[in-house]
């Protein structure tokens, strides 16, 4: 769930809107939806829309973030992942640039990848009990002109709809937090927004996971009064909880915290928006 997005309580209605289709439980193909005026929310159809994505993931990660990315094309982030998701695309009506993306890689999908990307990082034994059922956020990123809130509301209500359809439960992924913090690269941020997570929103025993290479929170100065990144608080709102301690991604030069989202656990207000007002 790499991102760098701002979110405001802003919501706002979606409408019908049959540019691009996603898969139904039933496997036929549904219409997606658009957003807020001047959005439209899209499934990726072919790989030239898969690109865009990528171009847009590579611009926020490796030229404003600074991460280290091998990658197979020069200027796009790519990675064995990609092949096996659906790509969710967020556009701006009147350039048709791609400004915001999520993937999504399905259990089925998962078990052709050889499993997810989360599993690279941490260890996901306790979870393979809800794994039929269980979808895969990730490489989501909003372009650094749009941060306005109304992009991240759109993928969400996508997302919603997609679980929903496809009668799927629950969602993990990786939500980052930036070694960099007041100019300087350190994992105190990280280890202080571990401590004050872990007293509110961490899941029950059963369901949490290990890192497998892991933020050493307990050489760091846990004590600084920071919050977490914007989307990390959005995720907390919606009910999600953090599974466990932190990795570290030397790649994106961040600590990774593992997110856990039910769909049961949605607030009655988000269900309200993302589903019954459809």
């Amino acid at each position: 769930m790499k991102a760098l997005s701002v979110l405001t309580s802003a919501l706002s209605p979606h409408t019908s809107n049959g540019a691009a289709f996603q898969e139904s439980g039933t496997g036929s193909m549904q219409p997606a939806h658009s957003a807020r005026a001047g959005l439209a929310v899209s499934w990726a159809r072919h790989h030239d829309e898969v690109r865009q994505a990528q171009r847009l993931r590579y611009n926020v990660f490796a030229n404003e973030m600074g991460a280290r990315l091998p990658t197979s094309i020069e200027g796009h982030d790519i990675d064995r992942f990609d092949d096996y998701c659906e790509h969710l695309l967020v556009r701006d009506v009147f350039s048709g640039a791609v400004i915001g993306t999520y993937r999504v890689l399905t259990p089925a999908q998962a078990k052709r990848a050889g499993g997810t990307y989360s599993d690279t990082e941490f260890d996901l034994t306790r979870l393979r009990g809800l794994t039929p059922r269980m979808v895969e956020l990730g490489r989501s990123c909003v372009h650094a002109d749009h941060r306005h809130g109304g992009v991240i509301m759109a993928l969400w209500g996508a997302l919603a709809e997609f679980m929903a359809r496809n009668q799927l439960d629950t969602m993990i992924g990786c939500a980052s937090i930036p070694m960099l913090h007041n100019g300087v690269i350190s994992g105190d941020a990280a280890a202080s927004i571990w401590r004050k997570v872990k007293a509110t929103h961490l899941a029950p025993i059963e369901h949490q996971v290990f890192p497998r290479l892991p933020l050493p929170v307990e050489q760091l100065d846990d004590s600084l009064d920071i919050d977490p990144p914007a989307l990390i608080r959005g995720y907390l709102r919606l009910g999600a909880k953090v599974l466990g301690p932190p990795a570290w991604d030397p790649n994106f030069n961040s600590a990774d915290l593992p997110m856990f989202m039910r769909m049961q656990d949605l607030p009655s207000r988000y269900r309200k928006h993302f589903l019954d007002g459809k």
